[in-house]
């Protein structure tokens, strides 16, 4: 991306940002290299605007100094940085550039080692053969133009498709299970997290939300869909939020009905508290600091039996230990007697008379029909109304892509005296429960150095001091059940546009949650409170801490992700406010079902893969039904 010129402006801001501390080295044109790689993703709009941020720093130099920036001391370099970070328009540029640098340099073997991290994992050489293996293919070794048959096509691997999947096949249909990413298996997972985005991520990772802010919404591409890349997190819908679809006129859902659904997924994942060794230190933390409080708390169930808290669940789970769909579902399908057809993007749902008959797509070696009598669309909330909507289908009621919600989502960093090592323990296995009827619920999310060094805020010599400590340090996060509601249109290449504005209610929450975190990690000891926060980076102090409770902010102002996308084909009786009804078939288009995230009416304020799940089970009666009835008519 960058010429000659523009890359050694950019190595003089990399040894600004990132100088040599006690332990680390100071960053360098090896760091400049590696992060070119990181910026290759951005949009060309948002490159162009780095490029002339880049020269702007030679301007101000020559204005000052009369000198280029990157013949200017270190010390001298880093007051222009800081001047430009003063300006709201120039503060996020900034940030686009020194996140990739920040990764970048903290992803390297050599930082891991000055940090007394480990820096990857041995891969198992070979996996066992199980029979189901040889009903996985990659459609790029059909030929093109190829034509298959099957009773239904589930399109989508993730929480709501391989269940649907699994139940079917186990009745005795004929399934195929089409996955547009790669089949990974732990003899691919290396421990590297941006090994892991480039090839599990969509989008490498940069999934973004647009808006009065910019949030990134991490989701999967692989086998086991977004399942394969998040924390394992089982909950079951609040018994709140049924009654507020029962009160929609979705009479079903209750309790009793969606107990057998919920308890066969818990069986199928064996989801319970991990155990207090690999909970590890963060874990005995924040129950210090939440009973210091009075705050409720406790150990999250997860769907990973057997974990032994290595730290890796967002990048690959290098024991199979956590259960996503990849190691439970799909296995379970393929076994009853499903095929999985992987590397095949499905463009086109083909209809007839009003109803589905199959599906199309592309795979690297052309373009592949699948014929069916029932098609099931399983690419979650992102990604199903961009399908939907380039085929013009099931928007009748023009709410295709509407009422997205996404939990929007941060943390902070406390830095203790003692020793915590976070990368030894589950990254999100404990929660404070104490304030989810306020719409917050809280939970760990310790990460690699590498991600750890992109939330933390800052640059230079303090910036470099925190990541020092690091093996004393450890993140924990907090979302928000949102009231806000975003959009999915179709961008460019097929992608999903999201535009997502957080309403101040939510920010209420947001401003809320950072307080209440801040005094849990003071309460159990911690030194300092880092928070992406605008104008309150650090907390040292109870002053600090109530500057913080009487100040206001905007959206720009916090650095946000968000997960659990959902609502954007969202369920209900009436056809012209919804998009799919109470059997999850689309009221627009007969044997077309939609089963994944886009289906739920509302934000749950908890993590909803499980829910996703059991909702899947349910709709496969229905879809049961469906093949029975037309396998009746065809004889």
């Amino acid at each position: 991306m960058f010429d000659a010129d523009t890359r050694a402006t950019l190595t003089a801001l990399a040894e600004a940002a990132l100088p040599a501390g006690d332990l680390l080295p100071a960053a360098g044109a090896h760091t400049v290299l590696a992060a070119e790689s990181l910026v290759d993703h951005f949009p060309e709009a948002l490159c162009a605007a780095l490029a002339a941020l880049l020269l702007s720093f030679d301007a101000r130099a020559l204005l000052m100094h009369r000198k280029r920036f990157r013949e200017l001391e270190v010390s001298e370099r880093l007051a222009i940085v800081e001047a430009l970070d003063a300006h709201e328009a120039t503060s996020l540029l900034l940030r686009a550039l020194i996140v990739p640098l920040k990764v970048a340099y903290f992803g390297d073997a050599r930082i891991y080692a000055g940090l007394g991290c480990r820096y990857e994992v041995d891969p198992p050489k070979s996996l066992e053969r199980e029979r189901w293996r040889s009903q996985v293919s990659d459609a790029g070794t059909l030929s093109a133009g190829e034509e298959l048959d099957c009773d239904v096509v589930v399109v989508g691997t993730g929480a709501g498709g391989a269940p649907m999947a699994y139940e079917l096949a186990r009745r005795g249909h004929a399934v195929l299970i089409v996955e547009e990413g790669d089949h990974h298996t732990r003899a691919n997972f290396d421990g590297r997290p941006l090994d892991a985005m480039r090839t599990m991520y969509r989008s490498g990772g940069l999934t973004l939300a647009l808006g009065n802010t910019v949030i990134p919404v991490p989701v999967g591409r692989g086998v086991g869909g977004t399942t394969l890349i998040n924390s394992g997190t089982c909950f079951r819908v609040p018994n709140a939020v049924l009654a507020s679809w029962r009160a929609a006129g979705l009479r079903d859902f209750t309790p009793d009905a969606l107990a057998p659904h919920y308890e066969a997924v818990e069986a199928m994942l064996g989801v319970g508290p991990s155990s207090a060794a690999a909970l590890g230190k963060p874990a005995k933390l924040i129950a210090r600091g939440c009973d210091a409080l009075g705050y409720s708390h406790h150990a999250l169930r997860r769907n990973a039996p057997g974990c032994d808290g290595q730290g890796l669940c967002c990048f690959g789970c290098p024991t199979d230990a956590k259960r996503s769909t990849n190691i439970s579902y799909v296995p379970a399908a393929l076994s009853h007697g499903a095929q999985l057809l992987t590397g095949l993007r499905i463009d086109e749902v083909l209809t007839k008379d009003g109803a589905a008959v199959g599906v199309r797509g592309r795979s690297r070696t052309g373009a592949v029909t699948v014929r069916a009598k029932v098609v099931v669309i399983a690419c979650g909330a992102l990604m199903t109304p961009v399908l939907l909507l380039r085929n013009g289908l099931a928007n009748r009621s023009g709410e295709l892509g509407k009422n997205l919600s996404i939990h929007p989502a941060t943390a902070a960093l406390g830095l203790f005296d003692e020793p915590v090592n976070p990368t030894r323990a589950v990254p999100q296995g404990y929660a404070i429960d104490a304030f989810a009827d306020q719409g917050m619920y809280f939970e760990g999310a310790s990460v690699p150095p590498e991600i750890t060094a992109a939330s933390v805020a800052g640059y230079g010599p303090a910036f470099m001091r925190t990541m020092e400590r690091f093996d004393r340090s450890f993140s924990f996060g907090f979302m928000v059940k949102d009231t806000s509601r975003g959009r999915v249109t179709v961008g460019a290449s097929g992608s999903p546009r999201i535009s997502y504005w957080l309403n101040d209610v939510d920010l209420a929450k947001v401003k809320l949650g950072f307080e209440i975190l801040a005094k849990v990690f003071f309460a159990a000891g911690a030194r300092e409170v880092q928070l992406p926060v605008r104008g309150h980076t650090r907390l040292g102090s109870e002053a600090d801490l109530q500057a913080l409770s009487s100040s206001t902010f905007a959206a720009r102002h916090v650095d946000l992700t968000a997960y659990h996308p959902l609502g954007t084909a969202r369920m209900g009786v009436a056809p012209l406010g919804s998009v799919v009804d109470a059997t999850h078939e689309t009221h627009d288009v007969h044997h077309l079902f939609i089963v994944d995230g886009a289906t739920v009416p509302s934000s749950l304020g908890v993590n909803p893969q499980l829910t996703i799940m059991a909702m899947a089970l349910r709709a496969a009666e229905y879809v049961h039904r469906r093949l029975e009835i037309l396998g009746r008519i065809a004889a």
